[in-house]
């Protein structure tokens, strides 16, 4: 009985330090391409309307 508690106890350990490893992991991931994302749309030279010729 108390190896059963035990081993499900260190399970629900180690199952919870890997799923923080990931978050750990996969959110600065996100935030650094979203980052990435947003810097690199910036930087686009897109113009609403076409510019033809010059002006005055």
């Amino acid at each position: 009985m108390g190896t059963t508690i035990r081993d499900r106890a260190l399970l629900l350990v180690m199952t919870t330090i890997f799923a923080a490893l990931a978050l750990d992991i996969a959110v600065p991931a996100l935030v650094l391409s979203l980052m990435a994302l947003s810097r690199w749309l910036v930087s686009l030279d897109v113009y609403p309307v076409e510019l033809r010729g010059r002006t005055a």
